[in-house]
C-alpha cells in the first residue's frame, strides 16, 4: 500500500517547503510492509456498558491484555481493554467515571468480516481515596499531598481525566495517559490509583503566570504557555521498564502564535524510567507530518502512539473533520507512521521550565535534531477497506470511516513461516455519539441526529527486528 503524499496544488514556497521536508524524510532501518487489512468489528452506537451508560469513545485507547492472546492459523482470541476518553462532550463535558472496557476478541482471518468484539465488563478507576473521577472540565486543583501532584479539580471535587491512552504491563496494573493534566496516571488492578506522574513545567498549561488545568470550557482561551486545550498526553506506551509520552501537538509556546494550526508539528516525546519511582530520563523532538487540503500544508496532529521497542514507535497521526458526519465526505490524511529516536538529540532538562520553547515561533531550534519519521499504513485507502465494505468519501453513511482514529495494539501471528508478522488492531473514538444515549443518569441526544458505530480494523503487518519484548 504505497502512500502518495498530498501536496498543494498550486506552486509557490509552500509548495516547495512542503516538498522539502517530505524529500527529507528517511526510512527505518528495517524493511516494515503491510500484508493487508484481515478484518473489521463494529459495535453499535446505542450499545450500553455495565454501568447502564452508553458503551462508546472506547476506541481513544486500547491495550491486549497480557498473557490473554492465543491461537495460530485461522482462529485467535484474547482480550482488549479499550479506554473511553471524557464522556460524551460534543455539547460540553459531562460527568463522566474514568473506566476500561473490557472485550473478548475473536479473529478468523479470511472470513466475511474476519473480527468480532463481545463486550466482556467494565472497570472504574478512581483516585487514591476510591472516589470516582469525572470528565467535566476543571475548575480549580486538589493540592499536592501524600506524593501525588497538584491535579486537576472539577466543581463537584473530584479528579478531572480525559483519558487518552492505556498501557498494560506484566504485573497487573494499569497506565492511562490523559489530557487536562496533563498526566499519566498509575492504577492498581481494581482501578484505584497509585501514583501520576507530572510532566516538566514547560508542559503544564499555565494562564495569567500560575497554573490551570482548563481545556477551553470553564475559562474560555488557550493558556499562555504549556499544552494546548485538548493536546494533552494523547499517546503513551510502554516497552520494559521504559515509559514513553507524547503530546497531541506542539505546545503553546512552540507554536507561531499567527498561524497556530499550520505551525503545531514540533512535539515532545518523554522517556521515564518506571522500574522504581518514575524518572525522566529523555526527551525528544519529534516533527508531526505534513498533508494538503489542497490549498495549504496542515499538521496532521497525533493521536495514538504504540512502542515497538525502546526507540521505535508506530505513531498514528490524521486530520479532523473529515468522514461520516464530518464536514467533509472524506479524510485526506489518517497514516501510521514509523518514528525512531536513534541519533535524535535529548532534550531532558534543556527546555523543560515553565514557558520554555524549543521551537519559537514554531520553529525547531537549529541545535536539535529530532526523531526521524517515516509513513507506512495508509488507513484511508479504499483498496483495502473495500475488502470489508468499509470506504473514505462519499458516500457520507456508516460505512464511510468517521473521523476519529486514536488506538493501537499489536498481537503475534504466531506464524513459524512469518516470525516478524503481526496482527495490528487499529480503533475508533465514536465520541459516544448517538440517538439513544445514556450518561451519569441523564438520557441524551447527540445534536448530530446521528448514530456513529465504534470501529476496529485488523491489519496484518511484517515488523522485522523489532525485537519485541
Amino acid at each position: 500500500m504505497p502512500l502518495k503524499p498530498l501536496l498543494p496544488s498550486k506552486t509557490g514556497r509552500a509548495f516547495l517547503f512542503l516538498a522539502a521536508l517530505l524529500a527529507a524524510s528517511p526510512v527505518p532501518a528495517q524493511t516494515f510492509s503491510v500484508k493487508g487489512l484481515a478484518g473489521v468489528a463494529r459495535v453499535p452506537a446505542s450499545a450500553r456498558d455495565s454501568q447502564g451508560e452508553t458503551l462508546g469513545g472506547f476506541g481513544s485507547g486500547m491495550a491486549l491484555v497480557p498473557g490473554s492472546w492465543q491461537g495460530q492459523g485461522d482462529h485467535f482470541s484474547g482480550t482488549l481493554a479499550m479506554l473511553p476518553d471524557r464522556g460524551w462532550n460534543t455539547q460540553g463535558t459531562t460527568d463522566y467515571r474514568a473506566r476500561l472496557q473490557y472485550f473478548n476478541v475473536a479473529l478468523t482471518p479470511g472470513s466475511s468480516t474476519g473480527l468480532t468484539l463481545t463486550y466482556r465488563k467494565t472497570l472504574l478507576l478512581t483516585d487514591a481515596a476510591g472516589t470516582a473521577t469525572t470528565g467535566l472540565d476543571p475548575v480549580g486543583s486538589v493540592p499536592a499531598a501524600n506524593g501525588f501532584p497538584q491535579l486537576p479539580r472539577a466543581a463537584n471535587g473530584h479528579v478531572s481525566m480525559d483519558s487518552e491512552a492505556v498501557a498494560l504491563p506484566e504485573g497487573g496494573t494499569i497506565w492511562v495517559g490523559e489530557e487536562y493534566g496533563p498526566y499519566i496516571y498509575h492504577f492498581d488492578a481494581a482501578g484505584k490509583m497509585l501514583g501520576a506522574i507530572r510532566p516538566p513545567d514547560a508542559i503544564i498549561p499555565r494562564r495569567g503566570g500560575a497554573v490551570n488545568f482548563s481545556a477551553g470550557e470553564t475559562v474560555k482561551g488557550e493558556p499562555q504557555s504549556g499544552r494546548q486545550n485538548n493536546q494533552g498526553m494523547e499517546g503513551m506506551s510502554i516497552s520494559g521498564r521504559h515509559l514513553f509520552a507524547i503530546t497531541q501537538s506542539a505546545l503553546v509556546q512552540d507554536l507561531d502564535s499567527g498561524n497556530p494550526k499550520a505551525s503545531r508539528r514540533n512535539v515532545r516525546l518523554l522517556e521515564y524510567d518506571i522500574g522504581g519511582a518514575p524518572k525522566l530520563i529523555h526527551e525528544y523532538a519529534v516533527q508531526l507530518p505534513l498533508y494538503s487540503d489542497g490549498k495549504k500544508p496542515l499538521v496532521a496532529a497525533q493521536s495514538e502512539m504504540l512502542a515497538l521497542n525502546d526507540h521505535q514507535f508506530l505513531l498514528l497521526c490524521r486530520d479532523s473533520g473529515g468522514g461520516f458526519t464530518g464536514k467533509r465526505d472524506a479524510s485526506a490524511y489518517r497514516v501510521i507512521n514509523v518514528i525512531d529516536t536513534d541519533g535524535a538529540t535529548d532534550i531532558a532538562g534543556k527546555y523543560d521550565g515553565a514557558g520554555d520553547s524549543m521551537a519559537p515561533g514554531g520553529m525547531l531550534r537549529t541545535n536539535i535534531k529530532p526523531a526521524r519519521l517515516t509513513p507506512f499504513l495508509d488507513i484511508n485507502d479504499n483498496a483495502q477497506l473495500a475488502r470489508v465494505g468499509l470506504h473514505n468519501g462519499a458516500p457520507n453513511d456508516a460505512n464511510d470511516l468517521y473521523e476519529k482514529w486514536e488506538s493501537m495494539a499489536l498481537a503475534p501471528v504466531h506464524d513459524a513461516k512469518a516470525p516478524d508478522d503481526y496482527f495490528l488492531f487499529v480503533g475508533s473514538d465514536n465520541d459516544f455519539i448517538t440517538q439513544d444515549g445514556m450518561m451519569a443518569g441523564k438520557p441524551y441526544q447527540d445534536a448530530s441526529g446521528a448514530n456513529v458505530d465504534t470501529l476496529v480494523l485488523v491489519y496484518r503487518v511484517s515488523l522485522p527486528g523489532i525485537d519485541r519484548r
